[in-house]
């Protein structure tokens, strides 16, 4: 039942969809709302500024978002500049009751609600922060005894398991919106300069829903398949997840017991936010210091950001990121261990890049993951190393993924792609390939000696 005579502001952020949104469901109780997404020149200013892919998924993304509510009867409001400044002026001129928020986990997300919160009830507002909008369980929903989050994945996912998930909810059916003025929808270059990837996802919810009703159809094989490179059967619902045009409580509804694996990557993703919600500083800091003394190598780093290192399944899972902004799951644990335990560098020049390029870079996810390879974050075995070429052989055991990202391998026949340096002289001379940049044995020793361990 609606609220006689209220407004409510529903403020859009990581939640781009009307189809399970709290946010947006709570707010169109009141009689009146405004459907408000501001374009925040801080969050343009950082990351999403320089990555024309997720500024384009992002413009695609508000397009279908204010498609699905002009069908419902209402529209977004699009403003921009300060989130805090421009909601509290949205909400006075609907003389708005209360404002509706997501509640997020990243340092800049945690201030924004803080300082929302004081600047409307200053003015007489309230606000309401909704949990389990971006996750499917909510960071501290669970923690171990005396301590704020878990540090290991293993025993938080046996409690996340455990958890009762919320139900999807369904979209209003009408909306009634206040009249509000904002701005046009952006383009994805008023948001960024520069060309995305060619083959990079498309935003919005209706791609979402496509690919969630894909994975539907084909969850019972998602186990066996997920590692395979070749085969590229993972969900491809992550940019998806980080722009919340799918919600992970709807994923896990409609997947969820007919694909354990599945559910277990969403436990991953709410596993990171957790800790990035406790320890907010470890998007840029170490989550536990080991003493790491990093080589500087521009000329290693550059040959890893253009996929010219001369190992192929590393090269490609590169070359996928460009060429689609996005990298299969197993190939970026395979490009993020070479760049940190062979070549020894920095994970915080890796994860830069990877947040330049993906369209699903999401601080939680993309830093955590790249400690948890760099041995910095929450992995119980800190040295792990991924041998590049005992992972082709195991996941692109027929070099199939290698042929489909590096062309100028695409006439080595079978495994033998793998390692183009062992061909006669004469076909090797022909390749525009590079020789190998490091020794992989001789050079994980020696990087091994510089770091003390």
């Amino acid at each position: 039942m609606r609220s006689s005579a209220e407004t409510s502001v529903a403020v859009f952020t990581r939640d781009l969809r009307v189809q399970d949104n709290p946010v947006l469901c709570a707010a169109a109780r009141a009689e009146r709302l405004v459907a408000l997404f501001v374009l925040d020149d801080a969050v343009l200013g950082g990351p999403l500024g320089t990555s024309p892919n997720r500024a384009a998924f992002l413009a695609e993304s508000l397009a279908d978002l204010d498609a699905a509510l002009r069908d419902r009867g209402g529209h977004l409001v699009v403003r921009r500049g300060d989130v805090v400044a421009e909601t509290r002026a949205v909400a006075a001129a609907a003389a708005a009751h209360r404002v509706h928020i997501a509640a997020d986990v990243s340092g800049y997300a945690q201030h924004r609600t803080e300082a929302l919160d004081a600047a409307l009830r200053a003015d007489g507002r309230a606000l309401d922060v909704h949990a389990a909008s971006v996750t499917a369980v909510e960071p501290g929903a669970v923690t171990p005894a005396g301590k704020d989050h878990f540090a290991v994945f293993t025993p938080y996912h046996r409690r996340w398991a455990g958890v009762n998930k919320r139900s999807p909810l369904p979209a209003p059916n009408t909306l009634r919106c206040a009249d509000v003025r904002g701005r046009a929808l952006p383009t994805a270059g008023e948001l960024c300069s520069g060309a995305p990837s060619p083959a990079r996802p498309r935003g919005g919810g209706r791609q979402a829903d496509r690919l969630l009703g894909e994975q539907v159809r084909t969850a019972a094989g998602y186990e066996s398949a997920a590692d395979d490179l070749a085969a590229d059967a993972t969900s491809r619902l992550s940019p998806h997840l980080h722009f919340g045009c799918v919600s992970a409580v709807s994923v896990l509804h409609a997947v969820g017991a007919d694909s354990p694996a599945l559910a277990r990557q969403i436990a991953w993703r709410d596993f990171h936010h957790q800790v990035l919600a406790a320890r907010p500083s470890c998007a840029q800091r170490d989550y536990r210091d080991r003493g790491d003394r990093w080589r500087t190598d521009p000329a290693a780093l550059r040959a890893w950001q253009q996929g010219r290192t001369g190992y192929p399944i590393v090269d490609a899972g590169m070359r996928q990121l460009l060429h689609e902004g996005w990298m299969h799951n197993r190939a970026r644990l395979i490009t993020a261990s070479f760049l940190t335990k062979t070549l020894y560098l920095d994970w915080r020049r890796g994860a830069a890049h990877f947040l330049e390029l993906l369209v699903d870079g999401d601080i939680a996810n993309n830093q955590l993951n790249w400690q948890w390879v760099a041995g910095t974050g929450t992995d119980t075995r800190p040295n792990r190393v991924l041998n590049p070429l005992a992972q082709a052989a195991k996941y692109d055991p027929r070099g199939e993924y290698v042929r489909r990202y590096l062309p100028e391998l695409a006439g080595i026949c079978g495994s033998a792609v793998h390692r183009p340096w062992r061909l006669p002289d004469g076909q090797r001379a022909e390749l525009d390939y590079p020789e190998p940049i490091v020794d992989l044995d001789a050079g994980a020793h020696r990087f091994r000696t510089a770091r003390g361990a």
